[in-house]
């Protein structure tokens, strides 16, 4: 039995700052704190590894890592920022309503699932 229960913007924008807040919290523990880009760097400094290999893949990894977050961070800053526009569930390419279903399972779509199956298929 599936059920027809969508959950309002209010209820998307609770997910959407809950979802930051532990993004944030991950992001600060796995840089050991709050610390720059740069400090990270610098704890990674290869020059300073006997196995320069094996550095420079740990570097990557967390710099690979960081990117990542760094996205998903800005997807939930723009969902935020669509609801506090009024833009919220419309698609950014087309302006139709994003279905329920797809907002459900990815609180942060800008697009409907067609404009976004065209979208990926441009990259």
């Amino acid at each position: 039995m599936t059920s027809s229960y969508t959950p309002s913007i209010s209820a998307h924008r609770e997910r959407l700052l809950h979802e930051r807040l532990q993004l944030l919290l991950r992001i600060a523990e796995q840089r050991g704190g709050l610390v720059s880009r740069a400090d990270m760097a610098a704890k990674h400094d290869v020059r300073s590894f006997d196995n320069q290999a094996q550095a420079f893949s740990e570097r990557d990894d967390e710099f690979a890592m960081n990117e990542h977050e760094t996205a998903e961070l800005g997807d939930i800053e723009a969902a935020l920022g669509r609801m506090d526009a009024g833009s919220y569930g419309q698609c950014n390419d087309c302006g139709v309503t994003i279905a329920p279903a797809r907002l459900n399972a990815y609180p942060t779509a800008k697009r409907c699932i067609d404009c976004q199956t065209v979208a990926e298929q441009r990259r």
